[in-house]
């Protein structure tokens, strides 16, 4: 896959995975906020919560599903990127929430599948 179609396919899949939050009550604070240690690719407030929201998407179960791949490099590298963005935004003091949006699409990148993980890891 050339990196154009993936930053094609990630675009589809994270305003797919915003507007479905916004449609159950979420609102969206920040998109793609990032510094050095890392990105977030969503961060969301709901009920009195940051909800940190990593958003992953495939085309195929050839590499495993969607949420296999926040494994914990990629779990303690969210939650670092989230204590910088709590940090830089004077907002340690609300709680966290850290969830995980899988989107399965076809090749035509139409979304046939949509999950959300609440609470996805600590």
């Amino acid at each position: 896959m050339k990196t154009d179609d993936r930053k094609y396919k990630g675009r589809i899949a994270e305003d797919t995975a915003a507007y479905y939050l916004e449609q159950q009550g979420y609102q969206i604070g920040y998109r793609n906020w990032s510094c050095r240690s890392g990105e977030l690719d969503i961060i969301a407030f709901y009920e009195g919560t940051i909800v940190i929201v990593e958003v992953r998407s495939r085309t195929s179960d050839v590499y495993g599903t969607p949420a296999e791949s926040v494994d914990w490099r990629k779990q303690k590298q969210i939650r670092e990127t989230a204590e910088v963005y709590a940090h830089h935004k004077g907002q340690s003091h609300f709680p966290f929430r850290y969830d995980v949006i899988t989107i399965q699409m076809n090749h035509s990148y139409q979304v046939v599948e949509l999950e959300h993980i609440v609470a996805a890891f600590v």
